[in-house]
């Protein structure tokens, strides 16, 4: 036990020492354990306590539930992608989440090299905010799953499912400690837009048959998430290449981690659509 508390102090020392110190008093924010450990946790029940609890039980009714969440879904990805006036009931926390706005629409982010400002400029206390807000809601994606299992739509918890929203808080979590803005949040600006083009589809879908006839574009999501992953890939990797003032560690870590779910969105694509798509042919 000894040897335990020695090493989680040690990891706390380090993160102290080298992690922004704008993070000091943020909950969650001293040590990476707390952020892993229940990203395990979701792991546990996705693949194993949630279906075992809900073996033998009727699948629940979460009709209304899902729309609205999806639909918070919506204006939490939309604060995150555009720059909204505060000036709406809106729930307060999501004033602040402006990664779009906050600097790389307006000209203050270059597409070839932008360095983390660690001062307490306005400009860059307000992207750090939108970060911070941006890894919660890396915690809220775990409801998808929650209400696959309590729905008993086992199929859609799928590894890749899991492997993505398991990954992501952790990921977000060095990203935000480390170095909590320039090039690394471009990612985070297009995983916003995804999710807003994502989450209205999926509020869409919920209203019912008469609307989901339209929603012809479902396999087109896909086809977005993986050029967002192509875009994550060109734009991390071209520091490789560059002489900037960016964590290199934090290069090698997003354009790899667009390359893992680049693999992995397009293995989905081919196994839902390309072979769907052979097995009609065949059957006319």
């Amino acid at each position: 036990m000894g040897q335990i508390l020695n090493v989680v102090n040690n990891i706390h020392n380090f993160f102290d020492e080298h992690g922004d110190p704008r993070l000091a008093q943020v909950p969650m924010m001293s040590s990476p354990i707390p952020t892993i450990a229940i990203s395990l946790a979701y792991i546990y029940f996705a693949k194993f306590l949630g279906p075992q609890l809900m073996k033998n039980r009727k699948p629940f009714q979460l009709k209304k539930v899902i729309l609205v969440y999806n639909l918070l879904q919506v204006l939490l990805s939309t604060y995150l992608f555009y720059e909204v006036p505060p000036t709406l009931f809106v729930l307060q926390i999501m004033i602040s989440l402006q990664i779009g706005m906050s600097g790389w629409f307006t000209g203050e982010y270059s597409l070839r090299c932008q360095p983390v400002d660690y001062s307490n400029e306005p400009s860059a206390l307000r992207m750090l905010h939108a970060a911070k807000w941006f890894y919660i809601a890396k915690f809220i994606d775990f409801s998808d799953t929650i209400f696959f299992v309590l729905r008993k739509k086992f199929s859609h918890v799928s590894i890749l499912h899991v492997i993505h929203h398991s990954i992501m808080p952790v990921s977000i979590w060095f990203g935000l400690k480390l170095a909590p803005g320039g090039h690394g949040t471009f990612f985070a600006l297009l995983n916003s837009f995804v999710h807003l083009v994502m989450y209205s589809y999926y509020f869409l879908s919920v209203l019912g048959p008469q609307v989901q006839k339209y929603l012809w574009w479902k396999k087109y999501l896909t086809g977005l998430q993986m050029l967002q992953f192509l875009c994550v890939i060109v734009h991390a990797f071209q520091l490789v290449l560059i002489d900037c003032n960016f964590p290199r560690v934090f290069v090698w870590v997003i354009g790899l981690h667009g390359v893992l779910f680049f693999l992995l969105f397009s293995n989905f694509y081919s196994e839902t659509y390309k072979k769907k798509k052979q097995l009609d042919m065949k059957s006319n």
